[in-house]
């Protein structure tokens, strides 16, 4: 996989840390549901659940990032904020769908703050409201100089460290067990960073009835930590 410079670098991983300011902490994406169902009981349950969730992600919300990626590359607005309403309408839930904005507009707002890229991006990115994280992430990795398939490797290992820290806190695991399935997917990460760079816009999929229902019920559940 090509790597970019270490300044890039550097801009990838303050994208992906969990110290970003945007609220990733306090979604878990259906997982606290699904420890609700019954469907995660144990650290084997959760890792499944998770590299479950990386494929879908993988398959899916990372493609259109992925196009996303380009399209702010090449300057073309008008498909940014096409494919901006795609990934909003793609959302199985309402809190998904209230999660990606959330995060969406508090990063474009972080960005902002620090005068992250140029000024016409980031006036785009005012015009249009509502955001999905996904517009804004892509808007912000670009701006880096990074490649593409490292955005996507960033993107992806963030959301997996974000269900492994929700489930230390949901199932509970302990701190070893949660470290030993982020290390385990690895591998699984970076695959899935590169099918997605590769995969076709026009072929992206987010086909998972049983995320969708357990993120349904979840805005019901009794007992909740998360908002997701």
């Amino acid at each position: 996989m090509a790597t970019g410079t270490s300044t890039e670098l550097i801009a990838l991983l303050h994208l992906a840390s969990p110290a970003l300011p945007i609220g990733a902490f306090s979604y878990s994406q259906g997982l606290e549901a699904a420890i609700d169902a019954g469907v995660i009981a144990d650290a084997d349950d959760a890792r499944r659940w998770i590299a479950d969730g990386l494929e879908i992600a993988a398959d899916g919300e990372a493609v259109l990032l992925g196009q996303q990626f380009r399209n702010w590359a090449a300057g073309d607005i008008p498909a940014v904020a096409t494919l901006n309403e795609w990934l909003l309408a793609m959302r199985e839930s309402a809190e998904l769908r209230q999660e990606t904005e959330q995060m969406g507009w508090s990063l474009s707002r972080l960005l902002d703050e620090l005068e992250w890229g140029n000024a016409q991006g980031r006036a785009a990115l005012r015009a249009m409201r509502p955001l999905s994280l996904p517009t804004v992430y892509a808007y912000a990795a670009q701006s880096t100089g990074a490649t593409l398939e490292d955005c996507l490797t960033a993107w992806l290992f963030a959301w997996t460290e974000n269900q492994v820290a929700a489930a230390l806190k949901a199932v509970p695991l302990g701190q070893v067990a949660g470290q030993r399935i982020l290390f385990g997917l690895h591998g699984a990460i970076q695959a899935a960073a590169h099918r997605a760079a590769a995969t076709p816009e026009d072929e992206a999929s987010t086909f998972s009835p049983l995320l969708g229902i357990l993120s349904a019920r979840h805005e019901t559940q009794y007992s909740r930590l998360f908002r997701s």
